[in-house]
Formats: structure tokens, C-alpha cells, sequence
């Protein structure tokens, strides 16, 4: 029997914020009130989250320009691990760089090969404003870094160069949502 209340269920779906809209290309700012409106977007980022089947979501994907992510991934052991954090800084991303597929709920549809370190740690704070470290490997830590990424302004597509970047926006060209 699960305590509590599931994640996203009091939360609203929230329209995508796409690749091209200027809301993912800008840094995010620090959350400075820890209340109800907080933990209200945290709601939402879950619910739209699950409603579009992904493992990780930041805020300006859904249009909010503030320091915040949500998560529910395994990692290459298939442990799940569950969570958001706020005002998140990628303290540590280092081990070996592995290139795997990304995929982005900005870029629905599509994914490329992209290097990340298979081991990240990001400290920031709960929803209630507790200090919170979160330890991540494998595909865990590939999340990480690519939640902490978005709120730096950057998408995983940012890291790819050459062939692999001209294929991967030939395809966001031809995407139905870009029309």
C-alpha cells in the first residue's frame, strides 16, 4: 500500500513548450518562494509529464521560466527513482562518456545519439525547501543532466555536431508539430 499522494494527480496537463520557442532557449530563473504556487507547478509538471509518456520534464517546457524538474526514471539497473528538484545545480557529471540515444519532450518524436557522463549528482531543494542530493548512473544520470541542461537554456540537440546535428534537424524540419 503506497502513503501519500501519487505525483501529478492533483496537477493540470500543460501545453509543450517546442523546440524553436525562445522559452527553452534562455536560462532559467532561481525559485524564491517555496508556497502553494510551487508545489502547484511541481502538480503539473508531473501530471504533463506522465500524460506525454516521459521520464523527465523541466518547467519552461511547459512555458515557466524557473528552476525547477521533475522526474520519474530508472536507471540502467531498472531501480525507479522518483523526484523533482528546485533550484538544481549539476554539482558533479563525470565516469565515462556514453553515447546513447536522447530523446525530449520538445522535440516529440525524435532522438540522436548524444554523449553524456554515466554518473551525476545535482543538489537543490524540495518543494518545501529542504536541501535534497540526488545521485544518478546510467540512464538516470543522462536525465540529469539533460533536466539541468533545459534550465540552462540548452537541448540535448545543443550537444550534437556534423552529421549527427544536420541529420537530427533535417528531421525537426520535416516534424508535423512544426508545421
Amino acid at each position: 500500500m503506497r502513503h501519500g499522494s501519487i505525483p501529478g494527480t492533483h496537477g493540470r496537463v500543460r501545453p509543450l513548450t517546442l523546440l524553436g520557442d525562445p522559452a527553452l532557449h534562455a536560462p532559467c530563473e532561481e525559485v524564491t518562494g517555496f508556497g502553494p504556487g510551487l508545489a502547484d507547478l511541481v502538480e503539473d509538471l508531473f501530471a504533463t509529464m506522465y500524460a506525454a509518456r516521459g521520464v523527465g520534464l523541466a518547467a519552461n517546457q511547459i512555458g515557466e521560466p524557473v528552476r525547477v524538474f521533475v522526474y520519474d526514471c530508472p536507471d540502467d539497473e531498472d531501480v525507479r527513482h522518483l523526484g523533482h528538484v528546485v533550484n538544481p545545480r549539476l554539482v558533479e557529471a563525470d565516469g565515462l562518456v556514453l553515447r546513447g540515444p536522447e530523446g525530449c519532450l520538445s522535440l516529440p518524436g525524435l532522438e540522436a545519439g548524444t554523449e553524456r557522463y554515466d554518473h551525476a549528482v545535482v543538489e537543490g531543494f524540495t518543494v518545501t525547501g529542504e536541501p535534497v542530493t540526488v545521485h544518478g548512473t546510467g540512464f538516470f544520470a543522462r536525465c540529469l543532466q539533460h533536466e539541468c541542461d533545459h534550465l540552462e537554456g540548452r537541448v540535448y540537440a545543443d550537444h550534437l555536431t556534423g552529421l549527427r546535428r544536420r541529420r537530427l534537424m533535417r528531421q525537426v524540419s520535416r516534424a508535423p508539430w512544426r508545421r
